[in-house]
């Protein structure tokens, strides 16, 4: 299991690698890397797959600048985060408190 503080430790040494999936989806959705930031700095971990590969991978919930939700998948190897994408949770997707994904009838 990961916890919050590991995943912001490696975020602040810069042992992060975006991957190109990322960037494109960060621009296509104009996300801004300040938000991106923020997020990971005061998120916390709502969703985790420790049999993803290459990586185990997280998910993690956190509110950019104007309070707007923001999720960021990232995947975790022994020294490197892998940003994977961001976007903007879908209201139709997931509950109020953005943490619980709604049924699929």
């Amino acid at each position: 299991m990961y916890d919050i503080q590991t995943i912001r430790a490696m975020y602040l040494k810069r042992a992060v690698e975006p991957t190109k999936h990322f960037h494109d989806r960060v621009k296509e959705r104009r996300i801004k890397y300040a938000d991106i930031k923020d997020a990971i700095i005061s998120g916390e971990i709502i969703e985790q797959d420790l049999e993803d590969l290459p990586n185990p991978s997280v998910l993690v919930l956190g509110y950019c600048r104007d309070s707007q939700p923001l999720h960021i998948a990232i995947g975790i190897d022994d020294d490197k985060l892998w940003l994977i994408t961001a976007y903007f949770p879908a209201p139709d997707m997931w509950e109020a408190d953005y943490k619980t994904r709604k049924a699929v009838n």
